[in-house]
């Protein structure tokens, strides 16, 4: 079992990522805010991080900013869950630090399957 971290602010997203996790046989630690991805990435030291990009309080952008600063969790991999869809978002996004990309809406396939990718210790693909 490994614990991932779900920082998102939306309550249906929130759910259906916990679910899949779940039911892959996963912990999901949860936040809603990037403050408080911040500091569950840095308590809880999960095995990865799914996060939004727009958040209340600080953005996701900035979250993913703060942990890559903090030695503490700066090593943790990080998926970014956006509906950024435009040309260099993705691009963007790498280069803040985050190891991959899914767009939203989430696909439970495409969550599954970069969820077993990331977990698993093979290098994810963010060309999802």
């Amino acid at each position: 079992m490994k614990n991932v971290l779900v920082v998102e602010d939306n309550e249906r997203n929130m759910y259906l990522m916990c679910y899949i996790l779940e039911k892959m046989g996963h912990r999901a630690i949860k936040a809603v805010t990037g403050e408080e991805g911040v500091a569950m990435a840095a308590e809880q030291q999960p095995d990865l991080i799914l996060m939004d990009i727009q958040l209340p309080g600080i953005d996701g952008l900035e979250a993913i900013r703060r942990i890559r600063a903090d030695r503490t969790s700066a090593a943790i991999p990080i998926i970014a869950i956006t509906s950024y869809a435009m040309s260099g978002d993705r691009e963007r996004l790498l280069a803040a630090g985050c190891n991959g990309y899914i767009e939203k809406p989430i696909n439970p396939e495409t969550i599954m399957a970069e969820l077993g990718r990331s977990l698993s210790g093979t290098a994810p693909a963010a060309d999802t």
